[in-house]
């Protein structure tokens, strides 16, 4: 007696790997062996389905059978087998309602399937090729046809899952690569800015210097040009008025250098070169100055004394202006010791400082108008402060507060806030020189800390603490 279906399924199993291994080695996966494969056998017919399973297994594949749509849809979802051998007449769901559901779903859709026919209608054939089929076999079945047709198509599934597999393997190393370029590139820009910045001192000065004689000689003869301009136009005017009725040659070609419009847009571009030559003297003064921080004096300082001193001078900056009332400077000065440091450079990083906050009140001012709400301030505390870290030559600090209520400053900016060069400021209005130079004064040649503590639109709190030798306290 022929077994039935269930039978089948109870003795040929599911799983891949119940049979014996094969020739490949375990390792490889896209090696062709027949024992590494699950085949569905989908057919109404118990003779049929006995007859191709014995092929099957005789040849070293694994199968499971099903004898109608539904059930063959559970076999499908106990374990997805490698390919489907689907008959294409079945009572209930026929194969072509079967594969159009198989290819419908995309966890199913690319499992090959191959149908099982007795008929040799082009119609049916074209309808299964259609709906996504990649082989017929006819009945009665041969069984050199039936394994050669099912390795073909199991062959070309491994080619194209190793394809790809590969494509994927290029996809991920291209994905490492392009992070590597990109942190490759991330650390020659940051190797380079420290080689930018570690020959800055030793070669701006230099620039500084060379860039300032013809400076010095474009400043100088401004006044001369205008002076020159001044006669060439009085010579013009004194023609104008000898040879009031001049050719028509000299008529046209007065008309095409727009004479009056020359004569009225000569002190805007005088002005404007004279703003851009005296902008490019501040550069190189700071630019000298920066390359010269440890050229300064090193002597003792009263710091309350000098930011009293930087307070004066900023007295007319402090006043009111047209976009905002006078700022209030509030001083809340501790009892602190005379410091020894380089004075002169310490009093560059409260001018900087202190001129910052001011134009962050300036800015707000601006933006906010009568909604500023409380007056434009400045507050200046100072205390001593002292740290814990055994690895510092001295525990003893003076700390020094400077915060504003201006339009403060946001966490993505203030990563950057130390960077040389780096400004939020209109181009021509700022060389984000400022707190790069206060920095490297602070950190670099004081051993001490600059800080800062910020909110957008809360304002700013600036924090430099510079160490003092206890014999000074």
């Amino acid at each position: 007696m022929k077994p039935s279906a269930d039978e089948l399924n109870s003795y040929k199993g599911y799983e891949i790997g119940n049979s014996a291994q094969g020739s490949c080695p375990a390792d490889d996966k896209f090696c062709f062996n027949p024992n590494n494969f699950l085949i569905l056998v989908v057919d109404d017919n118990n003779q049929n389905l006995q007859l191709i399973g014995d092929i099957l297994e005789e040849a070293g594949y694994e199968t499971t059978f099903a004898m109608n749509g539904k059930r063959a849809f559970e076999r499908i979802a106990t374990a997805q087998p490698d390919l489907i051998l689907l008959d294409l007449m079945m009572p209930v769901m026929d194969g072509l309602e079967v594969c159009t559901q198989l290819k419908a779903n995309p966890v199913y859709r690319s499992i090959p399937i191959i149908f099982l026919t007795a008929s040799t209608e082009k119609d049916d054939l074209v309808k299964a090729f259609k709906l996504g089929a990649v082989d017929y076999i006819t009945k009665p079945f041969r069984g050199e046809e039936v394994l050669t047709r099912i390795e073909n198509q199991l062959r070309l599934r491994l080619q194209a899952q190793q394809l790809q597999q590969l494509a994927q393997q290029e996809q991920e190393k291209a994905i490492q690569l392009e992070a590597t370029l990109q942190e490759l590139k991330q650390t020659q820009t940051q190797l380079i800015q420290t080689a930018k910045m570690s020959s800055l001192n030793q070669t701006i000065g230099g620039i500084a210097h060379e860039i300032n004689n013809p400076m010095s000689f474009i400043s100088g003869n401004l006044d001369y040009a205008g002076r020159y301009f001044q006669d060439l136009l009085s010579l013009v005017q004194l023609y104008q008025e000898t040879y009031p009725n001049p050719s028509r040659q000299i008529l046209q070609r007065q008309d095409e250098v727009d004479l009056n419009f020359l004569v009225e847009d000569w002190e805007n571009l005088m002005q404007s070169m004279k703003n851009g030559a005296n902008r490019i003297n501040q550069l190189m003064l700071l630019l000298r100055r920066f390359s010269r921080l440890d050229e300064a004096e090193f002597k003792s300082t009263d710091i309350h004394q000098d930011i009293d001193n930087i307070l004066t001078i900023f007295s007319n900056k402090l006043k009111s202006s047209e976009n905002r009332p006078e700022i209030q400077t509030i001083k809340e000065y501790g009892q602190l010791p005379r410091i020894t440091c380089y004075a002169s450079q310490i009093n560059q990083v409260l001018i900087n400082l202190l001129n910052n906050a001011i134009e962050a009140l300036d800015k707000k001012a601006l933006t906010q108008g009568e909604m500023f709400g409380e007056p434009p301030t400045i507050k200046i505390t100072t205390d001593v402060v002292c740290s814990n870290d055994a690895s510092l030559p001295t525990s003893n600090f003076i700390s020094i507060q400077i915060a504003d209520n201006g339009c403060g400053i946001s966490p993505e900016i203030q990563q950057k806030i130390f960077d040389p060069f780096f400004t939020t400021k209109p181009v021509g209005s700022g060389m984000g020189l400022g707190l790069a130079i206060s920095y490297q004064i602070v950190v670099e040649t004081h051993k001490g800390n600059l800080s800062c503590v910020s909110s957008a639109y809360e304002g700013t709190q600036m924090i430099v603490e510079i160490p003092f030798s206890d014999a000074n306290w």
